[in-house]
């Protein structure tokens, strides 16, 4: 259904492809490094490495439908997220609607996904600080539901930091083939496809 191979050069790319966490073992398995989860699975869908060391970020690089794309995991941490997406963006000269940036969302299910052209932060901190640094709010974006805090007294921070329950995981890990396919429509240009499929 979508073409895609390792790109021959690592410039020139159209499109970029960022999936928020933080960096380290010690939050490899939280829900707030569903992110990361994403571009792990989809670096492997094409057979690539996201390990090569530049714009704040692990990245790597494919084609999706032809379209050479940079995946990135930034190693800023997930409050300065915007700092390694604006590098990247303005080296290659990359515009926000070419920026796919892939998250966690708490107002979603586990396993729900969420796609949208564009919008707020959602009080999302890395989505905030991305949309602060680039002046806009145009970037597209894939939301991966990770499920609301189970008591209201209980600390977001705390919450989005912990592990998966078992259960939960199985339902986020569920939809990785559905956010590989999505984002490949969404390079395609065809972002209402993948919202009447997967949303």
């Amino acid at each position: 259904m979508f073409g895609f191979r390792k790109a021959k050069k690592p410039e020139g790319f159209e499109f970029i492809v960022c999936g928020l966490g933080n960096p380290g073992l010690r939050y490899a398995k939280t829900r707030h490094n569903v992110g990361f989860m994403a571009i792990d699975f989809i670096a492997e869908k094409l057979g690539v490495k996201v390990n090569r060391l530049k714009f704040k970020s692990l990245c790597g690089e494919a084609e999706i439908g032809g379209k050479k794309v940079l995946f990135m995991k930034p190693s800023t941490f997930m409050n300065k997220s915007g700092e390694a997406v604006r590098e990247a963006a303005q080296f290659y000269k990359i515009p926000p609607e070419r920026a796919i940036i892939i998250f966690d969302d708490i107002s979603l299910p586990p396993g729900k996904i969420r796609i949208r052209r564009k919008g707020s932060d959602g009080g999302h901190n890395g989505m905030k600080n991305i949309i602060y640094l680039s002046g806009s709010d145009d970037f597209p974006r894939i939301k991966v539901g990770i499920g609301a805090k189970p008591h209201p007294d209980y600390e977001l921070a705390d919450w989005v930091l912990s592990e998966f329950s078992r259960e939960d995981f199985q339902a986020v890990f569920s939809r990785m083939e559905d956010i590989f396919n999505a984002l490949c429509l969404i390079v395609e240009g065809k972002t209402d496809e993948a919202m009447n499929l997967y949303n």
